[in-house]
């Protein structure tokens, strides 16, 4: 083997090309599942109906207590429209894939 010539193990320039770009591909798909207002808005949503099916079926001597507000009605409403609005949030402003990066090669010439 010579110096001018490396061994390739069989990947041609195209090749590693379109593996990058499927792996920066799948890079990007994961960052969006795992986005924190996805995470927020899903666990508010069901936090929220589950403190509003609570309220729905509270007793008169639960809402007595608290001075006659259906305080788990309204709470678990107020948490399904803050889960909403992060879900909408996300639907609405997805993330941004990351700009690409910099080689040696592309970086201008410092002076």
């Amino acid at each position: 083997m010579s110096a001018q010539h490396p061994e390739r193990h069989g990947w041609s320039e195209e090749e590693v090309a379109r593996e990058v770009a499927e792996l920066e591909t799948k890079s990007a798909t994961a960052a969006r599942l795992f986005d924190i207002r996805r995470i927020i808005g899903g666990l508010f949503v069901v936090y929220g109906v589950i403190v509003t099916i609570t309220g729905l079926t509270d007793s008169d001597a639960a809402i007595d207590k608290a001075e006659g507000i259906n305080i788990n009605l309204w709470t678990g409403l107020g948490m399904l429209l803050l889960g909403l609005f992060f879900l909408a949030w996300l639907k609405l402003r997805p993330t941004a894939p990351p700009p690409p990066d910099i080689t040696a090669e592309e970086e201008p010439a410092q002076h």
